[in-house]
């Protein structure tokens, strides 16, 4: 899946020379945490967050001229080191951005253009849809070796049974020689597939013996 089947196109965006007043009408208003800062030419220049706009806005214990802060332009207090994606990168990709630089959102631009943006909460969306735990179904994992050819043979026996797969996942193992297959298949009992498994000699990890034990 890559970022232009995920992000949202309809950005609520401002311009430098806006209030942070007008930002915390907007935050609240949209039930939103970020917004992407645009110039004239919806090029970003800047993203600020509810954190931002909560550090730069007066106490409510502070009863001298409480409003004072809320008048001065957003550019004093966005952030200007802004994280970009194009819309034809990989949701992996992008995710990994996330991760390693801990930022909340990011803006998706296109010939220097804003075109929209995607937030953790979209990339989580996504990553549920992708491995189809929004669906009733069943998850199996099977250790095999790490060697070609051996995910399509445990996917046979899957067939054999005529069980349509949600998702697959390989994660690594401890030994290299091995790795683990994640499926996720659309079935409530997959008693009769994780004994066609262990006759086959895979190793299933999950689930155990006395998680399927009628």
């Amino acid at each position: 899946m890559i970022v232009e089947e995920m992000m949202k196109q309809n950005v609520i965006t401002l311009k430098p020379t806006n209030t942070i007043a007008e930002a915390i009408k907007l935050l609240d208003t949209y039930k939103i945490r970020h917004i992407p800062i645009v110039d004239e030419f919806d090029a970003v220049v800047g993203i600020i967050s509810d954190r931002d706009v909560l550090d730069a806005s007066p106490s409510i214990l502070d009863q001298q001229s409480p409003s004072a802060e809320l008048t001065e332009q957003i550019k004093l207090i966005m952030k200007t080191d802004v994280i970009t994606a194009h819309p034809l990168d990989f949701v992996e990709d992008v995710a990994r951005v996330f991760y390693d630089h801990q930022v909340g959102c990011i803006p998706v631009t296109k010939n220097n253009r804003l075109v929209g943006v995607v937030t953790e909460r979209d990339l989580l969306h996504t990553f549920i849809q992708l491995t189809g735990s929004n669906k009733p179904s069943s998850h199996i994992e099977v250790k095999v070796k790490n060697q070609a050819g051996v995910l399509s043979e445990v996917a046979s026996i899957f067939g054999e049974h005529r069980t349509n797969i949600l998702s697959v996942l390989v994660y690594p193992h401890t030994d290299e020689q091995y790795k683990i297959l994640v499926f996720r298949i659309q079935t409530f009992n997959p008693l009769a597939i994780v004994t066609h498994l262990r006759e086959k000699g895979y190793e299933v990890l999950w689930p155990k013996s006395m998680e399927i034990t009628p």
